[in-house]
């Protein structure tokens, strides 16, 4: 494997050896032989994977904390109680059928950063300006439950704990119960951090095609996201005249193909998608009687937003009137369009300048917890290159060389904070 450092050796040197170990190593649950995962959350994959994380953390010295709405975290006290807290991490819960690097890498480098640094210090003998904790929230992809990025956002106060046990998957067990089956319904009570820091494969080919090792997300994407249900009548598809059919699949696909050419009045500013459909009673031979869309909108732009929301409003009564069905928005989740601390990002590339590389900033299309967090405290995401550009798909990949670069600049950033730079941060707040 090729040396990540192009300067002098870092006090928190990472190990990629270690680091490969522990990517292969949670990746047996729920990977697959072609390369898949299916890890949804709070699963029995799931339970695995938080296991031996838990156990990570025991055997590393770090104290092992489960909130109420199962968010995980490890805390390795250096500075003394009344220090900051800079937390790492991403989440392990994966999309059906998906890849193994989207969060769980994220986790991972969080193990491998702090345990560099923790290392670095002791040889130095050095003392640490600042606490750490590794974190793997719950329910990030919003694949089993929605919202996405449910834990982080009860983390900080941005969705009520009670409303988000409530949510419930396909086949109706909550989110609560879903805790209790896996023995992570936790009642610990962990603060704010001062700053958060993850690592996250880039998902677009950008850093690829320009041939950059890393990246910084110094803006992310607002969403609009609608849990929208046609209901129609339930018919015979043969016999039933096609003049009294009350098709409620008929809207939905008036809607999706829309959404296609919605997204296209606004070039690349506007994103849009029909992720899930349901459709019931989802028989060969019966007009369906419901269908219920997942879809999504998402841009940089507020004003763009709001348009194509009001348009979608239009069209789904448009659609409606087509197909002679009713309609029914039954949820609607927004997150706002924002920036990601100017702080951080520059930090980042300073350790990354060090190391030879100048480190673009990009925009995050898709949604992390450090999204969420960035509401109550400094927070950034670092990107390493996805080959073709592929997330969400069995042959999602990053390169070891560049997993390890990543994390090596995660570390040497958190050894900046431990060592002077942490004293410039506010201590830590309670939710």
């Amino acid at each position: 494997m090729p040396d990540i450092s192009s300067t002098a050796p870092s006090p928190a040197a990472i190990d990629p050896q270690r680091l490969q170990a522990m990517m292969e190593a949670v990746s047996a649950f729920g990977g697959g032989a072609d390369g898949s995962m299916t890890r949804l959350s709070l699963s029995e994959e799931d339970r695995k994977a938080r296991d031996w994380l838990g156990a990570w953390f025991k055997d590393n010295g770090f104290t092992q904390k489960v909130d109420a709405i199962g968010n995980q975290f490890g805390l390795l006290d250096l500075a003394g109680h009344n220090a900051p807290t800079v937390m790492v991490g991403s989440h392990i819960d994966s999309q059906p059928n998906g890849g193994r690097f989207d969060g769980a890498l994220g986790v991972v480098a969080a193990c491998e950063a702090v345990r560099a640094v923790a290392e670095g210090l002791k040889r130095e003998g050095a003392s640490s300006a600042c606490n750490f904790a590794i974190v793997n929230w719950t329910n990030e992809e919003g694949a089993r439950f929605q919202p996405s990025l449910l834990g982080s956002s009860v983390f900080t106060g941005a969705a009520a704990l009670d409303w988000a046990l409530e949510r419930r998957d396909g086949a109706g067990v909550s989110v609560g119960e879903a805790l209790r089956s896996i023995g992570y319904a936790g009642d610990d009570k962990v603060p704010v951090p001062a700053a958060l820091i993850e690592l996250h494969i880039e998902g677009a080919p950008s850093l690829e095609n320009s041939k950059k090792r890393i990246g910084a997300f110094s803006r992310f994407w607002g969403a609009t996201k609608y849990r929208l249900a046609f209901i129609g009548r339930q018919a015979h598809t043969g016999p039933t005249p096609m003049a009294e059919r009350q098709d409620a699949l008929l809207a939905a696909g008036f809607v999706i193909t829309g959404l296609k050419r919605l997204a296209g009045d606004y070039g690349l500013d506007l994103h849009t998608s029909v992720g899930r459909l349901e459709v019931f009673p989802n028989s060969p031979n019966t007009v369906p009687g419901e269908a219920v869309l997942f879809i999504e909108l998402r841009s940089g732009s507020p004003e763009i937003l709001r348009e194509a929301e009001e348009k979608l409003k239009a069209m789904i009564a448009e659609a409606a009137d087509f197909a002679k069905v009713g309609s029914e928005v039954r949820s609607v989740d927004y997150r706002a369009a924002g920036a990601m601390d100017a702080g951080l990002v520059r930090l980042a590339g300073e350790v990354s300048a060090r190391r030879g590389e100048d480190m673009p900033l990009l925009d995050t299309i898709g949604g992390h917890d450090a999204v969420a967090l960035a509401a109550v405290c400094p927070a950034v995401v670092l990107a390493v290159p996805s080959v073709g550009g592929v997330i969400h798909h069995p042959t999602e990949f990053t390169k070891p060389e560049d997993q390890a670069f990543g994390v090596q600049i995660v570390a040497d950033m958190l050894h900046e904070l431990a060592t002077g730079g942490a004293a410039v941060i506010k201590a830590d707040k309670t939710p």
